[in-house]
């Protein structure tokens, strides 16, 4: 079964559904949710370790 994106009715996506998005392994994956959740901190937002908004995400890797 093929997985639409992005994925339905999730607010937050993990280092697995970012791997599969951008086609990456885990720990490239992990490094980028790292990267864009330092951004968020920056900017006052309060982030969750290993997970990722989906909104910001998709906004900030121009998919």
């Amino acid at each position: 079964m093929k997985q639409t994106y992005p994925p339905q009715g999730k607010k937050f996506l993990s280092a697995s559904d970012v791997a599969d998005i951008l086609n990456v392994s885990r720990s490239t994956a992990y490094r980028i949710i790292r990267r864009l959740n330092e951004d968020l901190q920056k900017s006052g937002k309060i982030t969750i370790a290993g997970k990722i908004s989906a909104k910001y995400f998709y906004v900030n890797v121009y998919l």
